[in-house]
């Protein structure tokens, strides 16, 4: 009996030890609370107006009519269809970005080189961007020029003014801006796996393809998650520079790359209806709010922590 005592004792006095562990940690609240209240009184006294104002019509109440005269919009549901299409766009920048991480992963010499040249694009403005392949992709423009030069004149095209290619065009560009983020986010990643997992591996026999999609890959659960996230945000509520530089500022040709943020600010600026902007920016932000609450969702529950 004295010994089951002794032994209970030390069980008994940890589990208080581990609750406050787990509690929240006041301690680090004086710290973080003057930071916290600049961000709450910027943000949200302007999500404040924001909401206040997409209820209003000229100092009024309106309610929900702003949110129905927007969404019966065809104009703002062609935006909408336009981002839905370019989340197409978040697989392939998935497939690229750790098909080239694996690859730079297996090289053997100039790895700072290939990385340093595979993220400059991505550092690059997005007006810079804008501005040189809106020159490159007209009609008369270097690509078509170099495609003529060499008798592939058949496939020469107004890359930015046809309303076909148009969307298209922008989020192949979008791509050659956006996959240096995923290859260094992967490769550092798969860096600091341990060297004798992938020892282990290859004494099994394990070959290229089989090594890396069953003992990379599955190691890398929670980096893709967060770049899947961070790229369907981009996707949904950061291509508006690209659109703008690209089009002056009109969406076209016609309305074949007006997307949500264009929509937003053109009924802000143009129209003069800030009311129903202001509804079409709520929208786009509980949009953004969901992608971002998902993530945090799977990630806690275990599908996606970043220590995997």
């Amino acid at each position: 009996m004295p010994v089951a005592t002794t032994q209970a004792a030390p069980a008994a006095l940890a589990a208080p030890q581990l609750q406050r562990r787990r509690g929240p940690n006041l301690a680090i609240l004086p710290w973080v609370a003057p930071a916290a209240l600049i961000i709450l009184a910027v943000f949200g006294y302007s999500l404040f107006q924001l909401f206040s104002q997409s209820l209003q019509y000229q100092g009024t109440w309106a309610g929900i009519e702003n949110f129905k005269l927007v969404l019966t919009d065809p104009l703002f549901l062609t935006a909408i269809w336009h981002n839905a299409l370019l989340l197409l766009v978040v697989p392939v920048l998935l497939a690229l970005s750790l098909g080239v991480a694996i690859v730079l992963l297996e090289t053997k010499r100039g790895l700072r080189g290939y990385r340093a040249a595979l993220f400059f694009p991505y550092i690059l403005p997005i007006p810079v961007v804008g501005v040189v392949f809106g020159q490159l992709l007209q009609l008369n423009g270097g690509l078509n020029e170099a495609l003529r030069s060499v008798g592939l004149g058949g496939l020469a095209s107004d890359w930015l003014g046809d309303p076909s290619r148009a969307l298209w065009t922008m989020a192949a560009i979008i791509v050659w801006k956006e996959v240096g983020f995923g290859i260094i986010l992967f490769l550092a990643r798969m860096l600091s796996l341990p060297a004798d997992v992938f020892e282990a591996a290859r004494l099994d026999g394990a070959g290229f393809f089989r090594m890396h999609w069953h003992v990379t890959i599955p190691q890398l659960r929670g980096v893709v998650l967060f770049y899947v996230v961070n790229e369907a945000i981009v996707m949904v509520s950061w291509v508006f520079n690209y659109v703008y530089v690209m089009t002056n500022g009109q969406g076209g040709p016609g309305s074949s790359t007006v997307v949500s943020e264009l929509y937003i600010y053109r009924a802000a600026f143009a129209d003069q209806t800030p009311e129903l902007a202001a509804s079409a920016a709520v929208l786009l932000f509980i949009a953004t709010l969901g992608l971002i609450v998902g993530f945090f969702r799977l990630q806690r529950s275990g599908e996606g922590a970043f220590g995997d």
